[in-house]
């Protein structure tokens, strides 16, 4: 008598593989970009104290990341990091962010990822921007911008 299997036992095989296959592959993308957003809530919340202890020194905020020693700071999705100082609204008044009463989210600085699409409009509620990983109320939340 011969062992081994036959075509209908590898073909079930093959077929409870492909199965798990198309159940495992969108939890793991889920799962990655869930760990972007994590990294750049990080990286984000690193940058406040950097920018905090400018303030201090220089009684002003940065004009850039540059002048925190963060210049080309890249994002998880390989986008650089977008800073703009708001201290001084008649200056920036149409570039700072804004959520969805268009009122700025920010009294000092705006900090935020573009997100995985790299694109960002001033209001959060525009479609390129509900992505965008943003600090708003001066840093009491950062996170997606469509959960803000």
């Amino acid at each position: 008598m011969r062992s081994g299997f036959t075509i209908v036992e590898v073909m079930l095989v093959v077929l409870i593989l492909g199965v798990i296959s198309l159940l495992a592959v969108p939890q793991y993308a889920k799962y990655q970009e869930r760990t972007k957003i994590a990294q750049a809530k990080v990286d984000i919340s690193g940058m406040q104290p950097l920018i905090a202890q400018y303030r201090l020194e220089n009684r002003a905020y940065p004009a850039t990341l540059a002048d925190i020693g963060r210049a080309g700071m890249l994002d998880p999705w390989k986008n650089p990091y977008q800073y703009l100082d708001v201290s001084d609204i008649k200056l920036t008044k149409g570039q700072a962010r804004k959520d969805k009463n268009l009122v700025p989210i920010n009294s000092d600085y705006d900090l935020y990822s573009m997100g995985p699409d790299g694109q960002s409009v001033a209001p959060l509620t525009a479609n390129p921007s509900r992505d965008d990983i943003v600090r708003a109320n001066d840093g009491r939340f950062i996170g997606v911008a469509s959960e803000y």
